[in-house]
Parts: structure tokens; sequence; C-alpha cells
């Protein structure tokens, strides 16, 4: 694979597949999906500068899973595989994993 470093506050998302059936088991033709606003940080840029000159890191990082809106970020193609560069603050939010729940201790 293409190594590819987003600059500055950018990051590189490949989305996260859609439901291919509703909640009422109908199968959604591929036509009528929505592209899915959820997807996994591939790569970031190493920050943006504040008003001293500094590079503010991001908060996102890869392998992280987010949240971004409908219309954002740029569409390209590497390596046959349909990514998005996005600037981090078109990102909504981080999606956290519950994982394995642990029983407290009385």
């Amino acid at each position: 694979m293409t190594k590819f470093r987003p600059l500055h506050d950018r990051v590189l998302v490949r989305r996260v597949t859609a439901e291919e059936k509703s909640a009422g088991g109908i199968i959604i033709p591929d036509t009528a999906k929505e592209k899915p606003q959820e997807g996994e940080v591939v790569s970031v840029g190493a920050g943006a500068r504040n008003e001293a000159g500094q590079v503010v890191a991001l908060e996102v990082k890869a392998g992280d899973r987010i949240l971004f809106g409908k219309w954002s970020g740029t569409e390209v193609k590497l390596d046959g595989e349909e990514l998005l560069i996005m600037k981090e603050s078109d990102i909504m939010g981080i999606v956290e994993s519950t994982g394995a729940t642990t029983a407290k201790a009385a």
C-alpha cells in the first residue's frame, strides 16, 4: 500500500460500511443507501500551528473510530480504495467502544 501522511491538521479516514438491511429486515439496494458518517482514522497530520507558531498535536490518532458530517472531507482514491481527507474540525467526535464490562467489587 502507498504510504500517505496528511499535512497539518488533516486526517485520512476510511468509511465504515453501513448495514445492508433495515431494522425491519428489508434489504436496501446500493443506490438507496446513504454513505456512512462513521469511519476509521487511517493516518493523521502533525497538527496545526497556534498563534505562537507552535505545532498543536491532533486529538485523533490512527485506529480511532469517528463520526463526521454528511458532506465532510474530500474523497480520494489510493491504491483502489476510496478514502476521505478532512480537517480535524470536521470530525464531530470519537466513538469509544465499551469493551468487556467488568464486575465492580462491593
